[in-house]
């Protein structure tokens, strides 16, 4: 085969480095956005913090040396606060945190009389426990890695020696391998002083699987027991914790979420006022001693020296890519504030009460035609994005909904049709749940065309198990 050159046009789109900063800076929440600019304040020596008002913030422009040379200074006074007087000192701040819950096991361990190799294999198997409080790894595997890791050699049925010695420990329950063998432990670990909670571990014992699937007119039938001992048994079960790491919080893991919004929504006689939560994050600008810097090395002749050329090509570089991302961040801004304006003057009678009925059906697409945005710069703006109301913090996302007709031809909200579902569990009788047809039934009934499987998605999506499952007695 002849080898030839020959020439193809075509074209491509690209990305630049400053459209991809762009688009990963729009993802960012209020929280994480903070962390990517201290971080990159440390990655670019010409960029430090400032405390400025919006309204000094320039556009950043592609400059050549003689307009950094021609850029006003700031005097100092005027670009720092001093509120310390020269007496005053500086006192170190100690931050404490609290003990994880694998250091409490540990420390309760030392209590016991254990030898040097049994306390070394015990504190391996306490770092195997999760943040739940399970052991979900089998003694084999453990077996193999302290023989590996620590250089040990032991058998699965030690380890299970000294896992007994780990389910006396406190928080009940810990340590246990599946959801029955944490139950039973807390069970151990509670007096069997009524008949209800004998009962309860013989239900745990010998019939948990039909305990689980909930199928309680058996369970009753070989039980021979009555409904009411039955629920006093079921009562006690309940209150077990399934996951008995939650029960221990002095340090390790917090399992309560903190929101910070990203925008703040107050509404006053029926006017809203939008804005942007910045309150923790950073206001960067160029350090002047850099323009000082590039100043000294160029002669009044506009000339530089060859051995000065570098360093000036690495300043400029630098303050280049600080300008691109100071731009990056007010471009963000002006994103962010122009798609939630358009969201709250589509949902403005949402926002007036938090009436979810009042909520209209909207999709990514009714705001990007609305900002003539792209629907991508749309999902990035609300992913992850929580905006502060007077009637609570809204996920942005939780805003868009499917449009359902009605009978009439009129259009609703899905979120309309989740509250009627949920309204319908919540009052149904829970010795006889409704099924997924009795619902589409209901709904129909009410003039909303929707098929089953479309109920059970909803169903799904809040979180509401299947019929047999949310059986009672």
């Amino acid at each position: 085969m002849a080898i030839n050159q020959r020439q193809i046009i075509s074209l491509q789109q690209k990305l630049s480095p400053q459209q991809i900063q762009m688009i990963k800076l729009l993802e960012l929440p209020t929280v994480q956005l903070e962390q990517r600019i201290k971080q990159e304040i440390e990655d670019n020596i010409v960029l430090e913090e400032e405390e400025r008002s919006p309204e000094e913030e320039t556009e950043p422009q592609q400059i050549s040396v003689e307009e950094y040379l021609r850029e006003d200074d700031t005097p100092a006074y005027k670009s720092r606060i001093n509120n310390y007087s020269k007496d005053d000192k500086q006192r170190p701040v100690f931050l404490t945190g609290g003990r994880s819950l694998q250091e409490y096991l540990v420390e309760q361990l030392q209590y016991r009389n254990l030898s040097e190799r049994d306390m070394r294999l015990a504190v391996y198997l306490i770092g195997s426990i999760d943040e739940d409080g399970y052991l979900r790894r089998d003694l084999e595997s453990v077996a193999d890695d302290i023989a590996f890791s620590v250089g040990v050699e032991t058998t699965a049925e030690e380890l299970e020696r000294l896992l007994g010695i780990i389910h006396e420990l406190e928080p009940a329950g810990v340590g246990a391998r599946n959801l029955r063998e944490c139950l039973l432990l807390q069970m151990e670990q509670t007096p069997m002083n009524s008949r209800a909670r004998r009962l309860a571990r013989k239900i745990l014992t010998s019939y948990f699987e039909e305990f689980v699937k909930k199928h309680y007119e058996k369970l009753i039938a070989r039980l021979q027991v009555s409904e009411e001992d039955f629920r006093e048994a079921i009562a006690e079960i309940r209150r077990l914790s399934p996951k008995p790491g939650n029960l221990y919080a002095e340090g390790g893991t917090d399992t309560t979420p903190y929101i910070i919004p990203d925008f703040i929504l107050d509404c006053q006689d029926g006017h809203f006022q939008l804005s942007l939560n910045s309150y923790n994050v950073p206001e960067v600008r160029i350090n002047r001693r850099y323009v000082e810097m590039i100043r000294d090395m160029v002669s009044s002749d506009g000339s530089v020296r060859d051995k000065d050329k570098e360093a000036i090509q690495f300043v400029k570089s630098k303050i280049d890519s600080a300008k691109w991302f100071i731009s990056a961040i007010k471009q963000r801004h002006d994103t962010l504030m122009r798609t939630m304006q358009t969201i709250l003057d589509y949902q403005q009678e949402y926002f007036k009460d938090g009436d979810q009925s009042k909520l209209r059906p909207m999709i990514l697409k009714d705001i990007a035609d609305r900002t003539s945005l792209d629907v991508s710069t749309i999902s990035r703006v609300v992913n992850s994005k929580y905006v502060q109301t007077q009637f609570g913090i809204i996920l942005l996302k939780s805003l868009f909904s499917e449009a359902m007709q009605t009978e009439s031809g009129e259009e609703v909200s899905s979120y309309e049709i989740k509250n009627i579902l949920q309204r319908c569990i919540d009052e149904e009788d829970k010795r006889h749940p409704l099924t997924d047809e009795t619902l589409m039934d209901i709904l129909n009934a009410k003039g909303y065309r929707i098929a089953r499987r479309t109920v059970a998605k909803y169903r799904e999506m809040l979180n509401i198990p299947v019929a047999r499952l949310r059986k009672q007695i």
